[in-house]
């Protein structure tokens, strides 16, 4: 009995699987974007993989890990080809695949062509991003300044107003201190006018006198 007898088939060497999947080209409908190979080692893949792990968890409305990682599979290679990635993928994903596939190439592709390996989209959101939170930033450094103002002019007035209580009573007691300085007289003036009194008062006698 021949060993190859106890040997599995592969896919590549199985005609029927191969004309399955010829069938099956044919039959569905690719994106554009699937036309062209993809060389994942130019791709940062650590930056694709979650977004490939949450847009499959939106697509089917639950997670699933073990779809997530065949996923990851077929993407593991030098030229992958989206056309058989789909084929692979619609028995899971079913009417969702075209979309899922449109947009992981899309993403792939644009990776491919960045030295970086991110895709313009991931680059574009961080900046977007970034100038958002920059933006906040200002904005809340604007209203700390416009507070900072806003409690320096209320001290100012109060500091204003203190002022003109300040004045208004001095004012006031002045105004009540000058009655009573008319009604004073000089100590010295009241001893003199009393001399010039009996002065007169003795050349009054004198004069009854002669």
């Amino acid at each position: 009995m021949s060993g190859g007898f106890f040997r599995g088939t592969s896919a590549d060497q199985d005609t029927r699987f191969s004309n399955k999947q010829a069938k099956l080209m044919k039959s569905q409908k690719f994106a554009p974007e699937l036309d062209h190979l993809v060389d994942t080692r130019k791709v940062k893949m650590d930056v694709i993989k979650p977004w490939i792990a949450n847009r499959v968890t939106e697509l089917l409305g639950f997670e699933d890990e073990v779809l997530i990682n065949f996923i990851y599979g077929l993407l593991d290679g030098k030229e992958v080809n989206g056309k058989e990635v789909q084929i692979s993928l619609t028995g899971f994903m079913e009417k969702n695949t075209g979309k899922f596939m449109k947009e992981l190439w899309t993403l792939l592709l644009s990776a491919g062509k960045n030295e970086s390996g991110v895709p313009q989209q991931f680059l574009d959101a961080k900046e977007e991003e970034t100038r958002k939170k920059q933006a906040e930033v200002d904005r809340i450094a604007i209203e700390i300044q416009k507070k900072k103002e806003k409690e320096e002019e209320s001290r100012e007035l109060e500091r204003e107003r203190l002022k003109k209580m300040d004045d208004e009573v001095e004012r006031k007691a002045n105004n009540a201190m000058e009655p009573a300085s008319k009604h004073m007289l000089p100590k010295g003036s009241s001893g003199h006018a009393e001399d010039e009194k009996e002065t007169g008062t003795r050349n009054g006698a004198r004069g009854r006198k002669g």
